[in-house]
């Protein structure tokens, strides 16, 4: 590229940032915008989870409902249908709800070759949004780094209902805490189609999705 051209297009791109380097201008340029959409749901807590079983069921992903001390079978379960032994988890993740049987290991920023030897991960989900049937990890303790669900083939996601919102603004707000934590959206698992449209599972991550929606007796 042309010295010209570079310079011209940079000029470009900092005029049209204006300022936003300036962080109390850009949080005041963000707080004018008008927001005319509905930014809460009118659905009760049962539509929402069953809004989001709905569209999970429809990327492909499993949806098992469970009580705590169904956990760690729902996981057994869920492993075995895909014949996954070699276990990765993240760090915390609470030792009470995995099954007996596996062999469980804890990921220590492993490298990729080394993720690609697991059948499955098993880990914690944030938050997840039902319109979209959009899971969040944020990265922490007990879900883990994003390569680690994106590598093995299998992932386990126990998410607690109490974390599911109908709408991606209600989504939002509750993230506002996590905004600089690497957040991971998931909606189902991984699939493509190329030119001719053929559909492939796993290229971009792991080719089956288990959610466990955990349910508490009231």
């Amino acid at each position: 590229m042309p010295v010209e051209a570079r310079t011209a297009i940079l000029s470009a791109i900092r005029s049209a940032n204006g300022h936003a380097s300036d962080l109390p201008a850009a949080d005041l340029e963000y707080a004018r915008i008008p927001r005319t959409y509905n930014q809460h749901s009118s659905l009760s807590r049962d539509e929402t989870i069953a809004l989001l079983t709905e569209r999970l069921i429809d990327y492909n992903a499993h949806v098992v409902p469970c009580t705590p001390d169904q956990v760690p079978s729902a996981i057994r379960s869920a492993l075995e249908q895909h014949n996954a032994n070699q276990i990765l988890i993240p760090q915390d993740l609470p030792a009470h709800l995995l099954p007996d049987g596996f062999e469980v290991a804890v990921d220590h920023n492993l490298s990729p070759a080394q993720l690609d030897r697991f059948d499955a991960a098993v880990t914690l989900g944030a938050l997840a949004i039902a319109e979209t049937g959009t899971i969040i990890l944020e990265g922490v303790s007990g879900q883990g780094r994003r390569a680690a669900t994106l590598v093995p083939d299998v992932h386990v996601c126990i998410l607690n209902t109490e974390n599911i919102v109908t709408g991606v603004p209600e989504g939002f707000a509750r993230l506002a805490s996590a905004s600089t934590l690497p957040l991971t959206f998931v909606s189902g698992p991984s699939a493509t189609a190329d030119i001719e449209m053929t559909r492939i599972k796993g290229v971009h991550g792991p080719r089956h999705l288990h959610i466990l929606l955990l349910q508490h007796a009231t």
